[in-house]
This record gives structure tokens, sequence and C-alpha cells, in this order.
């Protein structure tokens, strides 16, 4: 039996801290992004910018599972002591990501044409997204290596690099944005350029960040790294991950959907108050993501007690986060909505619907904790089955529910799929556990 370590709160704090202040920086580079083109004075620029990221989300979106599905792996490998396996791990990744990145160049011109088919722009706007679009796409093989740099980071818990990675793209990208549009006047291209800049220089940075795993030869064990019984393995996990991920993914996207049904004012306080739900899973991704290496690491050993003690601990400081995020929303709700938006006719139903939001992290929390922990232990089947359950528990629920009670019907439906996820998850969370057990 390897060590999985102590498991204290010190640690817990050491791993999900750094993705805090990480999450942090999120959200500042796309309101950069936003407020540089907004100073050329034309609207066009800003929604190319705004089309042409949501695209690319989408697109590098589907490949989220190669982030949890590396660290639960990595995680469970450096539990059990074969240091090799977490660089041959990593190496398969970035295989992967650079199948999947040079796929998408390749491809780029049918995948442009189904998104605005998808989504159509006028004239313009999709020129100049176009445009924006060209220039991104050679980014993709950095954009999605980086999933699987940030993945091997947590399992090893250094999540600092984390931080430091984020904060590096970021940063570089702001600092370009700035140069490239304000003072070369270079526009939405600018913009684009910025991004590629940074995701390149970012991918090389974390692979430095990653040197650990190049050590040695582990990193060119090409019969390690091409072993079939592993490949599988990896191909299972990340799979069922990617079932799970668009399963959540069609929910909310089906949320926004069936809101906007009920008239543009009520879909624009929807909208408001989802920022709340964001703030909220940036609140808590971090001690859900503790949760996974420390989970993974005493599942890998073998060690009952400390796994028991890692999801204990996480969730602790999950909870620890969800009462003061449940307070802040309560009292502070009104402001952030006026802040947020300055029609009194949005402001006015968004306070109609905020109970749902004060009540979303004390409901939400388990089942964002119970992700973690069965991230890190890569139990996938159960991950996808009850993912599975509870979207079809939110569909019966909207069924039932929407035509009475409209759009509080459809934020208790949302509150029910947050319930029926950390229910479904919890009655398998005792076989994960017994999982630890033996050799």
């Amino acid at each position: 039996m390897a060590d999985a370590g102590e498991i204290t709160h010190r640690r817990v704090l050491n791993i999900a801290l750094p993705i805090l202040l990480s999450n942090a920086t999120v959200p500042i580079l796309g309101a950069v992004d936003t407020g540089v083109v907004g100073q050329l004075g034309l609207a066009a620029p800003i929604g190319a910018v705004g089309i042409g990221a949501v695209v690319l989300s989408a697109i590098y979106w589907i490949f989220g599972f190669l982030r949890m599905g590396t660290t639960g792996l990595v995680a469970q490998a450096r539990g059990a002591g074969e240091i090799a396996e977490t660089g041959a791990i990593l190496m398969r990744a970035l295989m992967i990501a650079a199948t999947a990145g040079f796929g998408f160049v390749l491809l780029q011109a049918g995948l442009f044409w189904a998104a605005f088919k998808l989504a159509p722009a006028s004239a313009e706007v999709e020129a100049l997204a176009r445009d924006y679009l060209r220039i991104r796409i050679w980014g993709a093989p950095a954009a999605i290596a980086i999933y699987a740099v940030t993945g091997w980071l947590i399992a090893t818990e250094r999540t600092r690099g984390v931080f430091m990675l984020q904060f590096w793209m970021n940063g570089l990208n702001v600092a370009l944005d700035l140069w490239f549009v304000l003072g070369l006047g270079w526009g939405v291209e600018g913009v684009a350029v910025a991004t590629l800049i940074a995701e390149w220089t970012g991918l090389a940075f974390g692979i430095w960040l990653c040197r650990p795993a190049f050590s040695g030869d582990q990193w060119r064990d090409w019969a390690r790294i091409f072993d079939r019984s592993r490949l599988k393995r990896m191909m299972t996990v990340n799979t069922g991950i990617m079932v799970r991920s668009v399963i959540l993914q069609v929910a909310f996207m089906s949320f926004l959907f069936i809101g906007a049904r009920f008239g543009d004012v009520t879909l624009a306080a929807n909208q408001v108050i989802l920022q709340f739900l964001f703030i909220m899973s940036y609140a808590l991704d971090g001690f859900a993501i503790a949760a996974e290496p420390l989970v993974g690491a005493a599942l890998g050993a073998r060690d009952r007690a400390a796994l028991r003690r890692a999801a204990l601990l996480s969730s602790q400081w999950g909870m620890a986060i969800a009462l003061p995020v449940a307070a802040f929303f309560w009292q502070a709700g009104p402001w952030l909505i006026d802040v947020m938006t300055t029609s009194p006719e949005v402001r006015t139903e968004a306070r109609t619907y905020l109970l749902w939001v004060v009540l979303a992290p004390l409901v939400g929390f388990p089942s964002w904790m119970l992700d973690g922990i069965f991230i890190g232990a890569t139990r996938v089947r159960d991950m996808r089955n009850a993912m599975v359950v509870s979207g079809l528990v939110y569909l019966a629920a909207v069924i039932m529910l929407v035509p009475t009670w409209q759009n509080h019907g459809l934020w208790l439906a949302l509150t029910i799929f947050f319930l029926a996820r950390a229910v479904t998850l919890g009655l398998r969370y005792p076989a994960l556990e017994a999982s630890a057990d033996g050799a």
C-alpha cells in the first residue's frame, strides 16, 4: 500500500485557494476584450468578438474532459507510487489535444459555416467574426492542451502553478489587447492575435511548470504510453466525463431557451441572476477541485480512511463557502442586480426570482463537492448514470412545473436538478469508498 499523505485542512486550502484566485481572473479577460473593441465606437466589432469567442469556447469545451480525466488518473497513479505513469498520462493527453487541435484547423471552413448557420449574424458582424476566427483557430492545439496541463498540475497539487499560468495568459492577453487594438489599430484581428500569442506562450509556460513529468525518459516510454489497456482506460474515463458534461450543458442551455418563452424582460432577468450562479461556481470550484487530487491519491494508495477524510474536509470547506455566499446573495442581491442592469422592469423582475439563487449555494454545494470526489476517483460510470437520471428528473420537473408556475417553475426545476445530482451521486458514494479497500 502506497502513502496518500496526511489529509489536513491546510493541505485542502493549499490546493483550493490558488484555484479561487485563478477563477477570479477569468471574467476580467472577457470584460477587457469587450471594453477594448468598444473603444472603436462601433457595434459590429463588439458583436464579432463576442460571437467568435462563443463559437471557439463551444468547440474547446468539448475537450474539457482532458482536464478532469487527467486529474483523476494522474492523482491515482501518484497515490499508487507509479511516477512514470503520471508522465505517460500527460503525454497521452497532449497527443489527444494536438490531434484534436490540428483537426479543427483543417476542418475550420466547415466548422465556421455550421456555427453561422446555427447563430446567424449581420453580414458585417459575420465578416469580422470570420477574420477573428481564422486567426484564433490556430491556437486550438494550445488551448486544448492547456486543459491537460492544468489537470496534471491539479493532480500533483501544484495549483499555484495553475494560478501562475492563468495570470500569465490573461495578463499578457490584456496587455497585447491594449497594444494591438488601441495602439496599433488592428481592431478585431488585434484581439485575436493577442489571444493566439497568449495561448501558445501559455502552453509553453505550462509545459515548463509540468517539467517533473518530463524528467528522465518517462515522457518517451512509448511502450507504456501506447499500452493498450492504459489507453482503453483513459478513453473510457474521458468518454464518460464528456457524456456527463454534455448532459449538464444541455440542461443549462434548455433553461435559457425555455426562459426566453416568457418574454424579453423575464429572459433578461434570468440572464442577470444566472451571473449569481457563476459567482457560486467560481467560489465552490476551488474546494471541489481540491477533492480531486486528494481523493484520487487516496484511492491509488488504497487508503480508505484517507479517502473519507479527503471527501469530508473538502466538503466541510465547501459548506463553509456556501453559507456566506448564500447570505451575501440575500443581503447584496438587490444591489448587484441594480449594478448589472439599469432597466427598471428587469430590476423588478430579477428581484422576484432572487430567492432561488439564495437557495442555490445551499442546495447545490453537495452536487459540486460530489462531482469533485467522483472525478478524483474516476468513477465515470456512476457520474454518467447519475447525470442521465438527474437530467430525466429535471425534464420531468420542467414538464410538470413550468405550465403552472411559469418562470418560478423553471427555477424550481433547476433547483430539483441540483438536488437530483446530489442524491444520485450520494447513493453511489459508499461503493466508491469501499473500492479503496484492499489491493
